[in-house]
Protein backbone atom coordinates (compact mmCIF):
# COMPACT_ATOMS: atom_id res chain seq x y z
CA UNK A 1 0.00 0.00 0.00
CA UNK A 2 1.00 3.65 -0.26
CA UNK A 3 3.46 4.99 2.30
CA UNK A 4 1.27 7.20 4.52
CA UNK A 5 4.27 8.72 6.31
CA UNK A 6 5.63 9.94 2.98
CA UNK A 7 2.17 11.21 2.07
CA UNK A 8 1.96 13.17 5.32
CA UNK A 9 5.41 14.64 4.76
CA UNK A 10 4.52 15.86 1.29
CA UNK A 11 1.10 17.25 2.18
CA UNK A 12 1.74 18.30 5.78
CA UNK A 13 -1.48 16.59 6.85
CA UNK A 14 -2.92 13.08 6.88
CA UNK A 15 -5.51 12.03 4.32
CA UNK A 16 -8.15 9.50 5.24
CA UNK A 17 -10.00 7.25 2.83
CA UNK A 18 -13.04 4.98 2.65
CA UNK A 19 -12.42 1.50 1.26
CA UNK A 20 -14.43 -0.70 -1.09
CA UNK A 21 -15.08 -0.54 -4.83
CA UNK A 22 -18.53 0.84 -5.65
CA UNK A 23 -19.70 0.84 -2.04
CA UNK A 24 -22.52 3.10 -0.89
CA UNK A 25 -20.16 5.40 1.01
CA UNK A 26 -21.29 8.18 3.32
CA UNK A 27 -19.17 10.93 4.84
CA UNK A 28 -19.59 14.34 6.43
CA UNK A 29 -16.95 16.99 7.14
CA UNK A 30 -19.16 18.48 9.87
CA UNK A 31 -21.20 16.40 12.27
CA UNK A 32 -24.88 16.57 11.42
CA UNK A 33 -24.44 17.74 7.82
CA UNK A 34 -25.73 14.47 6.34
CA UNK A 35 -29.50 13.91 6.42
CA UNK A 36 -30.64 10.68 8.07
CA UNK A 37 -33.39 8.44 6.76
CA UNK A 38 -33.87 10.26 3.48
CA UNK A 39 -31.87 12.02 0.76
CA UNK A 40 -33.92 15.14 -0.01
CA UNK A 41 -35.56 16.62 3.09
CA UNK A 42 -37.63 19.79 2.80
CA UNK A 43 -34.71 21.60 4.39
CA UNK A 44 -31.29 19.99 4.38
CA UNK A 45 -29.20 20.33 7.58
CA UNK A 46 -27.14 23.48 8.17
CA UNK A 47 -28.84 25.37 5.33
CA UNK A 48 -27.12 23.18 2.73
CA UNK A 49 -28.51 22.39 -0.72
CA UNK A 50 -29.21 18.77 -1.70
CA UNK A 51 -27.99 17.89 -5.20
CA UNK A 52 -28.09 14.47 -6.87
CA UNK A 53 -25.17 13.55 -9.15
CA UNK A 54 -25.83 10.63 -11.52
CA UNK A 55 -23.33 8.92 -13.83
CA UNK A 56 -25.73 6.25 -15.08
CA UNK A 57 -29.34 6.50 -16.19
CA UNK A 58 -31.88 6.72 -13.37
CA UNK A 59 -33.32 3.37 -14.46
CA UNK A 60 -30.05 1.43 -14.73
CA UNK A 61 -30.18 -1.92 -12.88
CA UNK A 62 -29.41 -1.61 -9.19
CA UNK A 63 -26.03 -3.39 -9.45
CA UNK A 64 -24.94 -0.97 -12.21
CA UNK A 65 -26.64 2.21 -11.00
CA UNK A 66 -24.26 4.97 -9.89
CA UNK A 67 -25.34 8.13 -8.16
CA UNK A 68 -24.32 10.31 -5.24
CA UNK A 69 -26.22 12.83 -3.16
CA UNK A 70 -24.19 15.95 -2.32
CA UNK A 71 -24.98 18.44 0.42
CA UNK A 72 -23.32 21.66 -0.59
CA UNK A 73 -23.17 25.33 0.34
CA UNK A 74 -24.38 26.42 -3.12
CA UNK A 75 -25.95 24.33 -5.86
CA UNK A 76 -23.83 23.81 -8.97
CA UNK A 77 -26.18 25.90 -11.09
CA UNK A 78 -24.74 29.07 -9.49
CA UNK A 79 -22.37 29.97 -12.33
CA UNK A 80 -22.14 32.24 -15.37
CA UNK A 81 -22.84 31.34 -18.99
CA UNK A 82 -20.06 29.51 -20.84
CA UNK A 83 -17.68 30.96 -23.38
CA UNK A 84 -16.03 28.73 -25.98
CA UNK A 85 -12.29 28.11 -25.74
CA UNK A 86 -9.81 27.05 -28.40
CA UNK A 87 -8.35 23.63 -27.55
CA UNK A 88 -4.95 23.63 -29.22
CA UNK A 89 -3.80 20.12 -28.26
CA UNK A 90 -6.95 18.38 -27.00
CA UNK A 91 -8.97 16.29 -29.44
CA UNK A 92 -12.03 14.06 -29.22
CA UNK A 93 -13.18 11.10 -31.30
CA UNK A 94 -13.81 10.71 -34.11
CA UNK A 95 -10.35 11.89 -35.15
CA UNK A 96 -10.10 12.45 -38.90
CA UNK A 97 -7.03 14.70 -39.11
CA UNK A 98 -5.04 11.99 -40.87
CA UNK A 99 -5.69 8.60 -42.42
CA UNK A 100 -5.00 5.94 -39.78
CA UNK A 101 -2.48 3.39 -41.10
CA UNK A 102 -2.13 -0.19 -39.83
CA UNK A 103 1.54 0.50 -39.01
CA UNK A 104 3.03 -0.33 -35.63
CA UNK A 105 3.73 2.98 -33.88
CA UNK A 106 5.93 3.88 -30.91
CA UNK A 107 6.99 7.13 -29.27
CA UNK A 108 9.55 8.35 -26.76
CA UNK A 109 8.24 10.27 -23.76
CA UNK A 110 6.95 13.81 -24.26
CA UNK A 111 9.23 16.46 -22.79
CA UNK A 112 8.17 19.14 -20.34
CA UNK A 113 7.60 22.56 -21.87
CA UNK A 114 9.86 25.47 -20.98
CA UNK A 115 6.61 27.36 -20.44
CA UNK A 116 4.89 26.74 -17.07
CA UNK A 117 1.81 24.60 -17.71
CA UNK A 118 -0.78 23.28 -15.29
CA UNK A 119 -2.51 19.92 -15.64
CA UNK A 120 -5.18 21.15 -18.08
CA UNK A 121 -2.94 23.34 -20.22
CA UNK A 122 -0.44 20.51 -20.61
CA UNK A 123 -2.93 17.91 -21.90
CA UNK A 124 -1.98 16.54 -25.32
CA UNK A 125 -4.18 14.04 -27.17
CA UNK A 126 -2.32 11.11 -28.72
CA UNK A 127 -5.16 9.01 -30.14
CA UNK A 128 -8.88 8.32 -29.84
CA UNK A 129 -11.54 5.89 -31.04
CA UNK A 130 -15.29 5.54 -31.10
CA UNK A 131 -17.27 8.76 -30.86
CA UNK A 132 -17.70 11.29 -28.11
CA UNK A 133 -21.16 12.04 -29.57
CA UNK A 134 -22.43 8.47 -29.24
CA UNK A 135 -20.60 7.82 -25.94
CA UNK A 136 -18.52 4.92 -27.24
CA UNK A 137 -14.77 4.39 -27.23
CA UNK A 138 -12.10 6.48 -25.57
CA UNK A 139 -9.32 9.02 -25.99
CA UNK A 140 -5.74 8.85 -24.76
CA UNK A 141 -3.91 11.94 -23.55
CA UNK A 142 -0.52 12.72 -22.02
CA UNK A 143 -0.06 15.37 -19.33
CA UNK A 144 3.27 17.13 -18.66
CA UNK A 145 2.46 19.62 -15.90
CA UNK A 146 4.95 21.84 -14.10
CA UNK A 147 2.68 24.05 -11.96
CA UNK A 148 -0.43 23.48 -9.87
CA UNK A 149 -3.88 24.60 -10.98
CA UNK A 150 -4.74 27.84 -9.19
CA UNK A 151 -8.25 29.33 -8.98
CA UNK A 152 -9.40 27.12 -11.87
CA UNK A 153 -11.17 23.80 -11.98
CA UNK A 154 -11.97 21.21 -14.63
CA UNK A 155 -15.08 19.18 -15.40
CA UNK A 156 -15.30 16.55 -18.14
CA UNK A 157 -18.88 16.03 -19.30
CA UNK A 158 -17.67 13.75 -22.10
CA UNK A 159 -16.17 10.88 -20.16
CA UNK A 160 -14.72 9.25 -17.10
CA UNK A 161 -11.01 9.98 -16.53
CA UNK A 162 -8.42 7.34 -15.64
CA UNK A 163 -5.06 8.91 -14.67
CA UNK A 164 -1.87 6.82 -14.66
CA UNK A 165 1.04 8.86 -13.21
CA UNK A 166 4.50 8.10 -14.60
CA UNK A 167 6.54 10.84 -12.91
CA UNK A 168 5.62 13.04 -9.95
CA UNK A 169 2.80 12.97 -7.40
CA UNK A 170 -0.66 14.47 -7.85
CA UNK A 171 -3.09 15.88 -5.32
CA UNK A 172 -6.61 15.77 -6.73
CA UNK A 173 -8.91 18.26 -5.01
CA UNK A 174 -12.40 17.13 -6.00
CA UNK A 175 -15.95 18.04 -5.05
CA UNK A 176 -16.13 14.89 -2.92
CA UNK A 177 -12.74 15.17 -1.22
CA UNK A 178 -8.98 14.90 -1.62
CA UNK A 179 -6.93 12.07 -3.12
CA UNK A 180 -3.15 11.84 -3.29
CA UNK A 181 -1.51 9.55 -5.86
CA UNK A 182 1.99 8.86 -7.11
CA UNK A 183 3.50 6.60 -9.81
CA UNK A 184 2.37 3.06 -9.12
CA UNK A 185 -1.17 4.21 -8.28
CA UNK A 186 -4.10 5.23 -10.49
CA UNK A 187 -6.90 7.75 -10.06
CA UNK A 188 -10.38 7.55 -11.57
CA UNK A 189 -12.59 10.64 -11.70
CA UNK A 190 -16.23 10.07 -12.74
CA UNK A 191 -17.69 11.90 -15.68
CA UNK A 192 -18.96 15.31 -14.57
CA UNK A 193 -17.01 15.68 -11.29
CA UNK A 194 -15.27 19.04 -10.82
CA UNK A 195 -11.68 18.87 -9.70
CA UNK A 196 -8.32 20.60 -9.48
CA UNK A 197 -4.86 19.03 -9.75
CA UNK A 198 -2.00 20.26 -7.58
CA UNK A 199 1.61 19.11 -7.74
CA UNK A 200 2.94 18.46 -4.21
CA UNK A 201 6.28 17.12 -5.52
CA UNK A 202 6.88 19.48 -8.46
CA UNK A 203 6.44 18.60 -12.13
CA UNK A 204 4.41 15.56 -13.13
CA UNK A 205 3.92 13.48 -16.25
CA UNK A 206 1.56 10.63 -17.00
CA UNK A 207 -1.12 9.02 -19.13
CA UNK A 208 -4.87 9.60 -19.25
CA UNK A 209 -7.63 7.41 -20.62
CA UNK A 210 -10.82 9.38 -21.24
CA UNK A 211 -13.55 6.75 -21.22
CA UNK A 212 -16.59 7.78 -23.28
CA UNK A 213 -18.41 4.49 -22.62
CA UNK A 214 -19.84 2.71 -19.60
CA UNK A 215 -18.07 3.43 -16.29
CA UNK A 216 -15.11 1.27 -15.34
CA UNK A 217 -15.91 -1.72 -13.17
CA UNK A 218 -14.06 -4.74 -11.84
CA UNK A 219 -13.84 -7.61 -14.36
CA UNK A 220 -15.43 -10.96 -13.59
CA UNK A 221 -13.06 -13.59 -12.17
CA UNK A 222 -14.74 -16.55 -13.86
CA UNK A 223 -13.12 -19.94 -13.10
CA UNK A 224 -10.48 -18.19 -10.97
CA UNK A 225 -13.13 -18.01 -8.25
CA UNK A 226 -13.72 -15.58 -5.41
CA UNK A 227 -10.17 -14.21 -5.02
CA UNK A 228 -7.40 -12.79 -7.16
CA UNK A 229 -6.89 -9.86 -9.54
CA UNK A 230 -7.91 -6.50 -8.01
CA UNK A 231 -9.76 -6.79 -4.71
CA UNK A 232 -12.68 -4.50 -3.88
CA UNK A 233 -11.22 -3.61 -0.48
CA UNK A 234 -8.12 -1.97 -1.98
CA UNK A 235 -9.99 0.79 -3.83
CA UNK A 236 -10.02 3.99 -1.80
CA UNK A 237 -12.54 6.83 -1.87
CA UNK A 238 -12.20 10.30 -0.31
CA UNK A 239 -13.91 11.62 2.78
CA UNK A 240 -15.84 14.88 2.61
CA UNK A 241 -13.58 17.95 2.58
CA UNK A 242 -15.00 21.37 1.75
CA UNK A 243 -13.96 24.99 1.44
CA UNK A 244 -16.25 28.01 1.80
CA UNK A 245 -14.48 30.67 -0.26
CA UNK A 246 -16.10 33.65 -1.99
CA UNK A 247 -13.72 34.69 -4.76
CA UNK A 248 -13.30 34.64 -8.52
CA UNK A 249 -12.75 31.17 -9.99
CA UNK A 250 -12.81 29.66 -13.47
CA UNK A 251 -14.48 26.38 -14.41
CA UNK A 252 -13.33 24.75 -17.64
CA UNK A 253 -15.75 22.14 -18.98
CA UNK A 254 -15.15 19.65 -21.78
CA UNK A 255 -18.49 19.13 -23.49
CA UNK A 256 -19.25 17.36 -26.77
CA UNK A 257 -15.59 17.45 -27.77
CA UNK A 258 -15.07 21.16 -27.10
CA UNK A 259 -13.78 23.25 -24.20
CA UNK A 260 -15.79 25.97 -22.51
CA UNK A 261 -15.08 28.38 -19.65
CA UNK A 262 -17.43 29.93 -17.14
CA UNK A 263 -16.92 32.20 -14.15
CA UNK A 264 -17.71 31.24 -10.55
CA UNK A 265 -17.95 33.59 -7.59
CA UNK A 266 -17.14 30.79 -5.14
CA UNK A 267 -15.11 27.62 -4.89
CA UNK A 268 -17.01 24.63 -6.33
CA UNK A 269 -15.41 22.43 -3.67
CA UNK A 270 -18.18 23.27 -1.19
CA UNK A 271 -19.67 19.82 -0.59
CA UNK A 272 -19.92 19.43 3.20
CA UNK A 273 -21.32 15.88 3.13
CA UNK A 274 -22.18 13.20 0.59
CA UNK A 275 -23.59 9.70 0.28
CA UNK A 276 -23.51 7.42 -2.76
CA UNK A 277 -21.45 5.16 -4.97
CA UNK A 278 -20.33 7.49 -7.78
CA UNK A 279 -17.19 9.21 -6.56
CA UNK A 280 -13.49 9.56 -7.41
CA UNK A 281 -11.28 6.73 -6.25
CA UNK A 282 -7.66 5.59 -6.25
CA UNK A 283 -5.98 2.20 -6.43
CA UNK A 284 -2.48 1.04 -5.59
CA UNK A 285 -1.34 -1.23 -8.43
CA UNK A 286 1.03 -3.12 -6.12
CA UNK A 287 -2.04 -4.71 -4.47
CA UNK A 288 -3.05 -6.42 -7.73
CA UNK A 289 -2.92 -10.20 -7.20
CA UNK A 290 -1.45 -11.50 -10.46
CA UNK A 291 -2.54 -14.91 -11.70
CA UNK A 292 -0.22 -16.90 -13.97
CA UNK A 293 0.50 -20.35 -15.39
CA UNK A 294 2.19 -22.86 -13.07
CA UNK A 295 2.53 -25.54 -15.74
CA UNK A 296 3.07 -24.54 -19.37
CA UNK A 297 2.09 -22.01 -22.07
CA UNK A 298 1.44 -18.30 -21.78
CA UNK A 299 -2.01 -17.13 -20.59
CA UNK A 300 -3.72 -14.33 -22.49
CA UNK A 301 -3.11 -10.80 -21.12
CA UNK A 302 -6.75 -10.61 -20.00
CA UNK A 303 -5.57 -12.18 -16.71
CA UNK A 304 -3.96 -8.83 -15.91
CA UNK A 305 -7.14 -6.74 -16.28
CA UNK A 306 -7.63 -4.29 -13.41
CA UNK A 307 -10.71 -2.44 -14.69
CA UNK A 308 -13.05 -2.85 -17.63
CA UNK A 309 -15.62 -0.72 -19.43
CA UNK A 310 -18.25 -2.95 -21.00
CA UNK A 311 -19.57 -2.65 -24.54
CA UNK A 312 -22.93 -3.84 -25.85
CA UNK A 313 -21.23 -7.11 -26.89
CA UNK A 314 -20.73 -9.55 -24.02
CA UNK A 315 -17.06 -10.33 -23.43
CA UNK A 316 -15.78 -7.57 -25.74
CA UNK A 317 -14.67 -4.48 -23.84
CA UNK A 318 -15.19 -0.87 -24.79
CA UNK A 319 -11.83 -0.57 -23.04
CA UNK A 320 -9.80 -2.64 -20.60
CA UNK A 321 -7.10 -1.30 -18.29
CA UNK A 322 -4.43 -3.99 -18.04
CA UNK A 323 -1.13 -3.97 -16.12
CA UNK A 324 2.05 -6.02 -16.31
CA UNK A 325 3.37 -5.91 -12.73
CA UNK A 326 6.27 -7.64 -10.95
CA UNK A 327 5.54 -11.38 -10.76
CA UNK A 328 7.02 -14.86 -10.79
CA UNK A 329 7.25 -16.69 -14.12
CA UNK A 330 7.64 -20.47 -13.88
CA UNK A 331 6.06 -22.02 -17.01
CA UNK A 332 7.94 -25.07 -18.26
CA UNK A 333 8.92 -25.75 -21.89
CA UNK A 334 7.36 -22.38 -22.76
CA UNK A 335 8.36 -19.27 -24.64
CA UNK A 336 7.77 -16.90 -21.73
CA UNK A 337 7.62 -13.37 -23.19
CA UNK A 338 4.37 -12.31 -24.91
CA UNK A 339 3.92 -14.45 -28.00
CA UNK A 340 3.58 -13.18 -31.56
CA UNK A 341 -0.06 -12.40 -32.17
CA UNK A 342 -2.75 -10.63 -34.13
CA UNK A 343 -6.14 -9.93 -32.61
CA UNK A 344 -9.30 -7.83 -32.94
CA UNK A 345 -8.44 -5.58 -30.00
CA UNK A 346 -6.35 -2.43 -30.39
CA UNK A 347 -3.55 -1.95 -27.86
CA UNK A 348 -2.04 1.25 -26.50
CA UNK A 349 0.83 0.54 -24.12
CA UNK A 350 2.75 2.73 -21.70
CA UNK A 351 5.68 2.12 -19.37
CA UNK A 352 5.74 3.58 -15.87
CA UNK A 353 9.17 2.30 -14.88
CA UNK A 354 11.69 -0.45 -15.63
CA UNK A 355 11.64 -2.46 -18.85
CA UNK A 356 8.94 -4.50 -20.56
CA UNK A 357 9.83 -8.14 -21.15
CA UNK A 358 8.92 -8.16 -24.86
CA UNK A 359 10.69 -4.88 -25.64
CA UNK A 360 13.98 -4.58 -23.77
CA UNK A 361 15.22 -1.66 -25.89
CA UNK A 362 13.47 1.43 -27.23
CA UNK A 363 10.35 1.20 -25.04
CA UNK A 364 11.22 3.81 -22.42
CA UNK A 365 9.47 4.98 -19.23
CA UNK A 366 7.03 7.71 -20.22
CA UNK A 367 6.97 6.39 -23.78
CA UNK A 368 4.09 4.60 -25.46
CA UNK A 369 3.18 2.39 -28.40
CA UNK A 370 0.08 1.75 -30.49
CA UNK A 371 -0.69 -1.61 -32.11
CA UNK A 372 -4.10 -1.45 -33.77
CA UNK A 373 -6.32 -4.43 -34.50
CA UNK A 374 -4.93 -7.21 -36.69
CA UNK A 375 -1.52 -5.54 -36.89
CA UNK A 376 1.01 -8.30 -36.11
CA UNK A 377 3.32 -7.73 -33.17
CA UNK A 378 5.31 -9.54 -30.51
CA UNK A 379 8.81 -9.76 -29.06
CA UNK A 380 11.65 -8.04 -30.89
CA UNK A 381 14.39 -10.14 -32.50
CA UNK A 382 16.87 -9.96 -29.61
CA UNK A 383 14.18 -10.89 -27.07
CA UNK A 384 13.06 -13.85 -29.18
CA UNK A 385 16.62 -15.09 -29.49
CA UNK A 386 17.27 -14.77 -25.76
CA UNK A 387 13.97 -16.34 -24.65
CA UNK A 388 14.27 -19.25 -27.09
CA UNK A 389 17.56 -20.32 -25.51
CA UNK A 390 16.90 -19.39 -21.88
CA UNK A 391 17.40 -21.84 -19.02
CA UNK A 392 13.79 -22.12 -17.82
CA UNK A 393 14.22 -21.87 -14.09
CA UNK A 394 11.72 -19.89 -11.97
CA UNK A 395 12.28 -16.20 -12.66
CA UNK A 396 11.11 -13.11 -10.82
CA UNK A 397 10.11 -10.20 -13.06
CA UNK A 398 10.83 -7.21 -10.84
CA UNK A 399 11.44 -3.44 -11.01
CA UNK A 400 8.94 -3.14 -13.86
CA UNK A 401 5.44 -1.78 -14.37
CA UNK A 402 3.81 -1.47 -17.79
CA UNK A 403 0.15 -1.06 -18.68
CA UNK A 404 -2.20 -1.29 -21.63
CA UNK A 405 -5.40 0.43 -22.70
CA UNK A 406 -7.04 -2.25 -24.85
CA UNK A 407 -10.14 -1.44 -26.89
CA UNK A 408 -12.49 -3.09 -29.37
CA UNK A 409 -12.23 0.09 -31.52
CA UNK A 410 -9.33 1.19 -33.72
CA UNK A 411 -7.30 4.07 -32.24
CA UNK A 412 -6.75 6.93 -34.68
CA UNK A 413 -3.66 9.00 -33.82
CA UNK A 414 -3.77 12.77 -33.90
CA UNK A 415 -1.73 14.69 -36.45
CA UNK A 416 0.45 15.92 -33.59
CA UNK A 417 1.26 12.37 -32.49
CA UNK A 418 1.79 11.03 -35.98
CA UNK A 419 4.14 13.85 -36.97
CA UNK A 420 5.81 14.31 -33.57
CA UNK A 421 9.61 14.25 -33.38
CA UNK A 422 9.19 11.83 -30.46
CA UNK A 423 7.76 9.18 -32.78
CA UNK A 424 10.22 6.36 -33.48
CA UNK A 425 9.98 6.12 -37.25
CA UNK A 426 12.36 3.12 -37.26
CA UNK A 427 10.24 1.11 -34.79
CA UNK A 428 9.47 -1.61 -37.37
CA UNK A 429 13.21 -2.37 -37.64
CA UNK A 430 13.30 -4.10 -34.25
CA UNK A 431 11.68 -7.15 -35.90
CA UNK A 432 13.87 -7.27 -39.00
CA UNK A 433 16.39 -9.54 -37.27
CA UNK A 434 13.85 -12.37 -37.12
CA UNK A 435 15.44 -14.73 -39.64
CA UNK A 436 14.08 -17.85 -41.24
CA UNK A 437 14.97 -20.85 -39.06
CA UNK A 438 12.89 -23.48 -40.83
CA UNK A 439 14.57 -26.83 -41.41
CA UNK A 440 12.94 -29.50 -43.50
CA UNK A 441 13.02 -32.66 -41.40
Amino acid sequence: MSDNSQLSYQLNYQLNYQNGFGNEHETEALNGALPRGQFNPQKAPMGLYAEQFSTTAFTAPRHQNRRTWMYRIRPSVVQSNYKALVAEKIRSAPITEIITPPDLLRWNSLSFSDKPLDFINSLTTIAANGSVHTQTGSAIHIYTASISMENRFFCNADGEILIVPQEGALLARTELGLLHIHPGEILIIPRGIKFQIQLPAGKARGYICENYGSPFELPERGPVGANGFANDRDFQYPVAHFEDIDDEFELITKFNGNLFSCALNHSPLDVVAWVGNSAPYKYDLSTFNAINSVSFDHPDPSIFTVLTSRSETTGVANIDFVIFPPRWVVAENTFRPPYFHRNIMSEFMGLIHGTYDAKEEGFVPGGFSLHNCMSPHGPEASVYEKASKANLKPERYKDTLAFMFESRFIYSPTRFAFESNTRQNDYIHCWQGLKKQFKDA
